[in-house]
């Protein structure tokens, strides 16, 4: 890759994520004291801005490249939905089968669809910045190693809260991203990959408490996580479960022999 070429790329790299993170930071969320209403703007403003950004960049590129959400996009979301209820099920049944996942009540949740909808937002807020123009920019100019590399460390970043947890929650992250390109490869919809993370996300935190989103975020259940940390995700629960790592390479392999298959009729 010539050197002209890369510094573009590079400089297209940054000035992306640093408009969004500069509308993020100078655009208020609006002071409303019911907390599901304001969760849901603290979620939409970033996503306007990433929609902007990319509304932008793509008009840069002349339309050039596709982001692959208007073509089998009612397609894209039943699989997606599909799949990612059967990607959360299979870890959550199992470590319930073995008693590493307990649930001991309910609680209830005034407004339950707002704070479902707040989760959809951030989901396709994040697909946007990571799996959207960036990833089909690199691809274009440079090829798939560099926009998976590059993207799957983006998305890394943006659950930095797993390097304090440890090695186990990192590769959860980084196979949860490889994950959602390899879906998109093989669908050609950003729509597959969006609506497997947000069940991911939706269920996995809103209903079984077992994944992390924003602190405010409430749960339908009371559920206990216990015995070994490396099998019952210790403080991260789904998220730093071993469990859930062999979950995800399985899933990544299965995908990517789906892929080739598919490449290669």
């Amino acid at each position: 890759m010539r050197v002209k070429k890369l510094c573009e790329i590079v400089l297209k790299v940054i000035l992306f994520f640093m408009i969004w993170l500069i509308g993020v930071s100078i655009i208020p969320v609006p002071d409303i004291e019911n907390p599901a209403i304001w969760r849901m703007f603290a979620e939409l403003i970033p996503l306007l801005v990433i929609s902007l950004d990319t509304v932008i960049f793509w008009l840069i590129e002349k339309r050039k490249i596709s982001l692959y959400l208007t073509d089998n996009w009612m397609k894209g979301m039943i699989i997606g939905s599909i799949g990612g209820m059967v990607w959360l099920a299979i870890p959550t049944i199992i470590m319930h089968g073995v008693q590493i996942i307990c649930f001991e009540g309910s609680n209830d949740i005034p407004l339950l669809g707002v704070w479902f909808a707040s989760a959809l937002l951030n989901v396709i807020m994040q697909e946007l910045l990571v799996r959207g123009y960036l990833y089909q920019m690199l691809k274009q100019k440079g090829n798939i190693i560099i926009a998976t590399l590059v993207t799957t460390g983006i998305f890394t970043f943006l659950h930095g809260g797993a390097f304090e947890a440890g090695v186990i929650p990192v590769f959860n992250v980084l196979t949860m991203s490889l994950l959602m390109t390899v879906l998109l490869e093989w669908t050609k919809s950003l729509w597959v990959p969006i609506m497997a993370h947000f069940m991911w996300n939706a269920i996995g935190a809103l209903v079984l408490n077992g994944v992390s989103l924003a602190e405010d975020y409430p749960h339908l259940f009371i559920t206990a996580f216990t015995g070994n940390d490396i099998f019952s995700g210790g403080q991260c629960k789904l998220e730093g479960s071993i469990v859930v790592l062999v979950v995800n390479m399985f899933f990544v392999t299965y995908i990517l022999y789906l892929w080739r298959k598919k490449q290669n009729r």
